[in-house]
């Protein structure tokens, strides 16, 4: 009898330690129940031009390939592929849109838009969110003109079915390159 004893609480005491772990693992794991909350504020945007690019489009995240899966998805022109949670684009650099999970922002897939100022000090956030944010160059809703590129994310660009921009290329490049943050001058 003092065997089975002894066996049974190494039984006990075995079983006690994976329910502990098992316990420890759920509550470690992120839970996929619930969006990740992603806290933008000023200081998530810096200079345009740290930022690497793909055509005139600036990028930006915190996870190097999350970042190399964004570029490859707008170099690639993918239809019905999502970006990375936490990928911020910009084109110049007093406007910007930052993707979050699609439940913060349904209308836009996720998408956030945001209305920048921009000085030697940093960056200040002049207007944010999903359909009332105004595009400086075009003066309309940022999400009227990326409705169109539903199919690509709601990420305007050449060919996305998106209004065409007021300024050209070079102007772009010349804007970019007058981002008042830069500190290498």
């Amino acid at each position: 009898m003092s065997i089975f004893l002894k066996d049974w609480r190494q039984v006990a005491v075995l079983s006690s330690t994976w329910s502990l772990l098992l316990v420890g693992l759920v509550v470690w794991m992120p839970s996929n129940a619930s969006p990740q909350e992603l806290r933008v504020s000023e200081e998530s945007f810096g200079c345009i031009l740290d930022m690497p690019k793909v055509r005139n489009t600036r990028f930006k995240h915190a996870d190097p390939e999350k970042l190399k899966e964004a570029m490859r998805i707008f170099r690639s022109s993918e239809p019905d592929k999502e970006y990375p949670v936490g990928t911020i684009l910009q084109l110049v650099p007093f406007e910007a849109m930052v993707k979050h999970p699609h439940e913060k922002f349904p209308k836009s897939n996720g998408w956030e838009f945001f209305a920048l100022e921009v000085s030697e000090t940093g960056t200040t956030i002049i207007d944010r969110g999903d359909d009332n944010v105004l595009n400086v160059l075009l003066k309309a809703p940022c999400l009227s003109c990326h409705q169109p590129a539903a199919k690509f994310d709601f990420v305007c660009e050449k060919g996305h079915g998106c209004a065409p921009l007021s300024i050209d290329d070079q102007t772009i490049a010349e804007l970019q390159k007058a981002d008042l943050r830069w500190t290498k001058k």
